[in-house]
């Protein structure tokens, strides 16, 4: 299913869709992100169109600008864009805060209400560091090598890795060899160089770089599932799996936390310049 849409059904669909519906439309890359914006928009004035990736969002923004189509916007994951200074030149196109949408997740106190529900009151005050600065050291390993993958096109796959294969169960700590080797081994890529390819992590580090930035969230709420497991719950496997703890973590996200950000702030804007055209619950 996923092949048969590409960015210009996207943009025929939202042509098609203009003579029943007025308002403005909003192209999210997925379903998860729609679950989250959809309590923040006004459903009677703005549609979701979902892209199911964030490059074909992108390429239909595209196409609909050179139609000069009117009351369209894009809100995609900032992935690596900040970073490579690689910003968006339309004021159609908006990006998350921070790396992802699950990243902005964590980073609210939406964390640390999933942490009340799942975690041990005792394990958590035994552990004595911060969660988020665990979880963000963490990730950083692993956000790094996705970096190295897309800078140097090294098609290195991370769905469905095992992080058991790199994480210490008992510290959240990542050994880095350790990781690149799973990560080679899981995408067929076994002719790569593991020195050559911890080199590149070395070069591209940097402190003064953002973790909120460099790391992704689904390899952090991987990196939560186990810490739950052990380090700050008893919870069996199953039971906080992460598509679960991603789950658990939208419905704790309040609308108050989403009017903090700055993307709020920039569908504000956008609405602004694109009047009529309306995006946010009225109140907002």
């Amino acid at each position: 299913m996923r092949e048969f849409i590409t960015p210009d059904r996207i943009a025929n669909q939202i042509r098609m869709r203009r003579s029943s519906h007025k308002g403005s439309f909003i192209i999210v890359e997925g379903r998860s992100d729609k679950l989250v914006y959809e309590r923040f928009i006004d459903d009677t004035n703005c549609e979701f169109s979902i892209a199911i990736g964030k490059e074909n969002a992108v390429a239909a923004i595209r196409i609909l600008e050179q139609d000069n189509f009117a009351g369209v916007l894009a809100i995609v994951d900032a992935d690596f864009c900040r970073l490579e200074g690689n910003l968006p030149s339309s004021s159609n196109l908006l990006l998350t805060d921070d790396h992802d949408l699950e990243m902005m997740l964590l980073k609210s106190l939406a964390l640390d209400k999933v942490l009340s529900e799942r975690g041990s009151e005792d394990k958590i005050n035994n552990f004595g560091q911060d969660i988020r600065l665990t979880l963000l050291e963490s990730g950083k390993r692993i956000g790094y090598l996705r970096w190295v993958s897309l800078k140097e096109n090294l098609s290195l796959k991370f769905k469905e890795l095992s992080f058991s294969k790199f994480i210490d169960k008992s510290t959240l700590v990542i050994d880095t060899a350790k990781l690149i080797k799973a990560v080679k081994d899981h995408s067929q890529k076994l002719a790569l160089i593991d020195q050559d390819i911890q080199k590149s992590i070395e070069t591209l580090e940097n402190s003064t770089h953002d973790p909120w930035q460099v790391c992704c969230g689904h390899d952090i709420i991987c990196i939560l599932s186990m810490g739950l497991s052990k380090v700050w719950g008893s919870w069996k496997t199953n039971d906080v799996k992460p598509d679960i703890l991603e789950r658990e973590l939208r419905l704790a996200y309040e609308d108050s936390y989403f009017y903090r950000t700055q993307l709020y702030k920039s569908i504000q804007q956008w609405e602004v310049n694109n009047k009529p055209y309306q995006v946010l619950s009225p109140g907002d």
